[in-house]
């Protein structure tokens, strides 16, 4: 079989079957290896990036359960403050009031204590003008002895005729 322009057809034939030997070895040894590394490697970094996101994703929603827990301790925080500023103000009120109390208490027994001193006083310096008067008196009556006696003893004719007229 002798065709124009010196073509072989068997030898074609016969390269093209060693062409396939070859690509189908090739294929095999070394494109179907390269392409199972491949695709695990691409796996592999697929594994990567979808762990990677989980644990971004993961991170996130503790970031923000983070904040919001801190944001809650800040208003407690704030609660807890302001409570204990009207515990504070509210002791000190107390305290202030004790304080007006017993103030008031210690005026008022200072005002008791002083009246009953104002008052021995006066009873004191009564009782003494009385001795007073009454020794001013006997002085006189020791001057006077006569008279006094004279005297004291009109008074009491007067009052014994006040009494027999009373009785009759």
């Amino acid at each position: 079989m002798n065709i124009p322009l010196n073509i072989d057809w068997q030898q074609i034939l016969l390269h093209l079957f060693n062409f396939a030997i070859l690509a189908g070895g090739l294929y095999f040894l070394l494109y179907k290896p390269v392409l199972s590394f491949m695709e695990k490697r691409e796996a592999y970094y697929k594994d990567m990036d979808e762990a990677a996101k989980k644990k971004l994703t993961e991170a996130e929603e503790l970031k923000k359960e983070y904040e919001t827990k801190l944001s809650e301790a800040k208003t407690e925080i704030e609660n807890e403050r302001i409570k204990a500023a009207q515990q504070n103000e509210a002791e000190a009120k107390k305290e202030l009031t004790e304080a007006k109390q017993q103030a008031e208490r210690i005026v008022s027994a200072a005002r008791a204590e002083a009246e009953r001193i104002g008052e021995k006083q006066l009873h004191d310096s009564q009782k003494a003008m009385k001795e007073l008067v009454a020794a001013a008196a006997e002085r006189l009556m020791l001057k006077n002895e006569d008279e006094a006696i004279d005297l004291f003893l009109d008074s009491v004719e007067k009052h014994q005729k006040h009494g027999e007229e009373a009785e009759g």
